[in-house]
């Protein structure tokens, strides 16, 4: 049923090029999902979100902090040896130390058309983040137009709110046959689904989803019944892992992630004020860690993933010396265990070591199994 979302995912530098040649429009790379993707298709650009290729790489030492996370080097990585060569512009929404510096490097080092920085802001929770947001989205709009050489209206700016909202209603919709109780769509498949739609122009990749959803819908797919695990925490866009992990008996039915639920959970609402509709629901999305500060409103919205898609059991992963992560994981697993969802934690590399990994994923599934028994 996947088969078109697995070619968009595994040939997605393939796919922009030709995109490009056929449109002949401009191609966004970007670095995080705090992006506002609407502008970018009120201007005919297609975004593509920059990921890594988890295969080792010795050419980011002389250019980022070694003790740097590993899926930002793994990115920079991909700018260096020329895999985004097709790139007309990059950009990043105010985010982690990290990641910021990956695009900091980028458009030192890597020659490129257009470059823009967002201030994002990072206490979102402040009474002022959403007007200010608003304000920032006016200079991004206003620099967009001068690279394009177009003014964007907000009929424009309104059609790129309809794309984004469509593709993420389903996507949202996706979901949601994963609380059944033998869902007919494996975590394997969904994370193929949702890494494609961040580097496929949604308005390709949302028909194709609703062509999978009407098959789900009419009760295609292959039952998957294996102890009901979510995946959440640092950025996982590692396709062999959750295939390893469904494959020893689990089903992921749900995450909390920026390349899973984090992406679309919600939605653009209606406002004469589009560019602040836009910057409220950047606002008002489930929250990295890096911003959800002073509450920590992830907490309440993860438990109530776990209590909705009825999990046994949370994998929670810290990409390596992810630092607001790491200072967030042990009030989540804190939380999950009070609610008697089990946690297993691994720290991820730029490879992940898949057999070991395995043997310790085996171990937490038996130790679910036993607990059901008693």
């Amino acid at each position: 049923m996947i088969t078109q979302f697995r070619d968009w995912e595994q040939n997605r530098h393939t796919y922009a090029k030709a995109w490009k040649e056929k449109t002949g429009g401009k191609v966004m790379g970007y670095f995080c999902t705090y992006v506002p993707e609407e502008i970018l298709y009120a201007a005919n650009i297609l975004p593509v979100r920059i990921l890594g290729s988890h295969e080792p790489h010795d050419v980011t030492e002389a250019h980022i902090f070694g003790m740097f996370c590993p899926f930002c080097r793994d990115c920079l990585a991909q700018g260096l040896k020329g895999k985004y060569n097709y790139l007309d512009g990059v950009m990043i929404s105010q985010s982690c130390l990290h990641i910021r510096q990956a695009y900091t490097s980028w458009i030192k080092h890597v020659p490129i058309d257009f470059s823009y920085y967002l201030p994002m802001p990072n206490n979102i929770q402040s009474t002022h983040a959403v007007k200010y947001l608003a304000g920032e989205l006016a200079q991004f709009k206003v620099a967009v137009e001068k690279w394009i050489g177009k003014e964007l209206t907000d009929e424009d700016i309104k059609h790129g709110i309809e794309i984004m909202n469509e593709n993420r209603g389903l996507m949202q919709q996706l979901y949601s046959y994963k609380k059944n109780e033998n869902p007919l769509i494996s975590g394997e498949e969904t994370m193929e689904v949702a890494i494609s739609e961040q580097m496929v122009d949604k308005r390709e990749h949302t028909p194709v989803l609703k062509e999978l959803i009407d098959k789900i819908a009419g009760g295609a797919g292959s039952k998957n019944n294996g102890t009901r695990l979510m995946v959440l925490g640092s950025e996982d866009d590692d396709i062999a892992f959750i295939r390893m992990v469904e494959s020893v008996g689990a089903t992921v039915v749900t995450d909390d992630h920026c390349v899973g639920t984090r992406y679309f959970w919600n939605n653009v609402e209606n406002n004469d004020d589009y560019l602040e509709a836009i910057a409220r629901r950047y606002c008002e999305r489930p929250a990295c860690p890096s911003k959800d500060w002073i509450e920590r409103s992830r907490i309440p919205h993860i438990l109530s993933l776990a209590k909705d898609f009825d999990v046994k059991g949370a994998i929670v992963i810290q990409q390596k010396f992810c630092d607001p992560h790491e200072l967030d994981i042990p009030a989540i697993i804190k939380a999950l265990n009070a609610i008697d969802v089990k946690t297993l934690f691994l720290e991820f590399d730029v490879t992940v070591p898949l057999g070991q990994f395995k043997i310790r994923v085996e171990a937490f599934l038996e130790m679910l199994q036993e607990d059901d028994l008693f």
